[in-house]
Formats: C-alpha cells, structure tokens, sequence
C-alpha cells in the first residue's frame, strides 16, 4: 500500500496582511470612491488574514515597487518578465520544501521518482530537471511534470505516486508542486482580476510517498474523478502575453455546492464506506464561500473544516499545494487513530477529484 510518509512545505519571505493587499490593488485600478468599498467589502468577506508573495510591492510604499509600475500609464511586466521572476524564485521555494519533507525520513541519493506539479511557470529543463541536479538526484531518476491542472493537481500527483509504488515496491516517490499565483496579477479592473488578487498566493509543498508502513504515515486508500461541464467556462487558466489569465465565475461554489453529496457517496462506494465512516475533511479552501457551502452541505461541524480555513486564513489559495498544507496541518494535529481522510480539490474543466487515506493498516511497533 502507498503510504504518505511526510509532507514539508515553504513559502516565499513576503508576508502580506490582506488589507495591505487591498490597498496596493485600489490603486493599482484606480477605483473611485464607490467601487473601492465595494472591493474592501469582498477582501474583508474572504477569510483571509494574510498571503505570501515572491513580490515585495504590497508591503513597501509605491516608489520601491519592482513588480506594480509607479507611472499607472505603463504595462504591466509581459509573459517573458514573469517567466524569468518564476524561474528565479520557484526553485529556492522547492528546495526548502523538499529539505522539510525528507528531513530524517529519507536520504537524497534514495529517490527514485520525481513528481513535479505547476500551473503559473513552464520552461524546459523545467523545475524536476533543477531539483535533480541541486539535490543530486541520479540521472537515471523517473521523473515527470504535471503542468496546467490548477488547484486539484496535487490530487493527479497522488495518484501517479501510488501507481508508482503499487507496481515498484522500493519505491520512494517525491511530488513536489510549487506555485506562483501572484505573478500573474493583472491590471485591468474586472470581476476576475479582482477575485483572483483577493484570493490567490504563492507557496510550496513537498511530499514523500513509499510502501513503509509507519505509526504517522497515511495510507492511500483510492481517487475519484467527475467533471461538472457545465461549468467548463465558470473556471479557466489561459495564457496571454500579460501573464496567465484566470477565469472565476462567481457560479463555482454553486456548481460544487450541487454535486458534493452525489461526489462523495459515489468516492466511498468504490471502497465500500459511507460518510459516517468519515473522521476527517481535507477539503481544498478554494475560498470561504466554497468551505462554508460545502460544510453546509455535507452537514459538518466547524471542527471538521477547521484545518482548510485556518490554511485559506494565514496563506490564502495557493492552487494546487494548497490541499497538502491542509493536509499537513491535519497530520501535525488532528488526525487519530483508526481514522479516514476524505480529501477534495476542484479546478478547471470543472473538475472535482478526492482521495481516502486512512491508518487503519497495522502499524510498525517500532516506526
């Protein structure tokens, strides 16, 4: 059985309050009177407190900005100039990561599969390539890259790395997804722009994942898929040449709030459970509405969703490592013994993927 050994993440040293946030971005639009309350009403509804950047503009006063021009005439940086500010910062985040993942649980040269997870930067060599070679990795290694998935990605990670052990029992997989939402901020004014610089933010994770059976290890039970067509256009992730553009509908939590029920009767029937088998919610904080409809529609406790709006509170949505932060805190904390994790992230398509842990396999008397 593939276990989820341990999960270590970083964020980049930009730590943002979500009103200095919100200040930077009524004048970046250049909003009147009316429109900017309107927008301190939506940031002060968010569930956020604070988000890390790898850009420094929403906490200095505007002539230090890098990223954000000071004349409000001039472009913002092009495709080009937010690739390079990618290539520059995603590394140093993955490495950091990866050293808390793999600290005293496995040593570097003992990797054999590489799992790197992105949707906000593309090159090629690409991030697996720079982590083999800054880690030291062996040539040989298996690697492959996910790209372009968006928030639920990390779940696709998941289900690649316990491929993997199913059929290599030596195995000790590392999925690593990195993210770099707040690159892509753009300066038109619009209902999407405006949702995307409230709720999104940069940061990392790392995961360890192998057949050791551990006292604190989660093992990976099975994955479920559906896609919602109907809201194929309600989320989208387009490049352009001002940056990679996100489209959120304000129909999203609607679409998930719809189909939760029907999504998690059908994951737990594939392995025999029902919901009140369920100890544990790791539910993607895509945004406080979609925590607090699906809370309402599965009829669960403030408890139960604690973990996902604690992470959406001090680090914002972070796309795809945003479900292994929640994740983490979950291990760190909450999770019990005999206990079943039921885990759900939505992105793009409109995609809706889960995953059930559970530690119910008999435990190592000596792990």
């Amino acid at each position: 059985m593939a276990e989820i050994i341990s999960i270590g993440t970083a964020v980049p040293k930009y730590c943002h309050s979500q009103q200095d946030i919100l200040a930077v971005m009524q004048e970046i639009y250049q909003l009147d009177a009316v429109e900017k309350r309107k927008l301190s009403f939506l940031y002060s509804q968010s569930g956020i407190a604070q988000r890390h950047s790898v850009i420094p503009d929403f906490g200095i006063p505007s002539h230090q900005w890098t990223f954000v021009p000071t004349d409000p005439s001039k472009d913002f940086p092009d495709i080009d100039q937010r690739m390079s500010i990618y290539q520059s910062e995603a590394i140093p985040l993955c490495l950091e990561a990866i050293e808390n993942c793999l600290y005293k649980q496995c040593k570097n040269e003992a990797v054999t599969h590489l799992i790197t997870v992105s949707c906000t930067g593309m090159s090629a060599p690409g991030l697996d390539l720079e982590i083999m070679e800054a880690l030291k990795l062996s040539p040989n290694l298996f690697r492959t890259s996910i790209n372009f998935m968006g928030c639920y990605a990390a779940i696709h990670g998941l289900k690649i790395a316990k491929l993997i052990c199913d059929t290599t029992p030596e195995a000790q997989v590392l999925l690593v997804c990195v993210e770099l939402c707040t690159i892509h901020l753009q300066k038109e004014y619009s209902i999407d722009n405006a949702s995307s610089s409230l709720l999104f933010a940069d940061g990392c994770a790392a995961v360890l994942i192998n057949n050791q059976v551990q006292k604190t290890s989660l093992t990976i039970k099975g994955f479920h898929s559906q896609i919602a067509s109907q809201g194929k256009f309600d989320m989208a992730w387009n490049i352009s040449k001002k940056g990679f553009l996100m489209r959120l509908s304000s129909y999203v939590p609607q679409l998930i709030e719809a189909d939760i029920k029907a999504l998690l009767e059908t994951a737990l029937n594939k392995i025999g459970l029902d919901s009140q088998a369920v100890t544990n919610w790791c539910i993607h904080p895509g945004g406080k509405k979609i925590v607090d409809l699906i809370q309402k529609e599965l009829a669960l406790t403030q408890a139960d969703t604690a973990d996902a709006r604690n992470i959406l509170n001090q680090y914002g949505n972070m796309s795809a490592p945003t479900i292994l932060f929640v994740l983490k805190s979950m291990m760190e904390k909450s999770i019990k013994e005999n206990a079943v994790v039921f885990g759900v992230a939505f992105g793009p398509g409109l995609t809706m993927e889960t995953f059930l842990l559970d530690n119910k396999s008999t435990r190592l008397e000596h792990a």
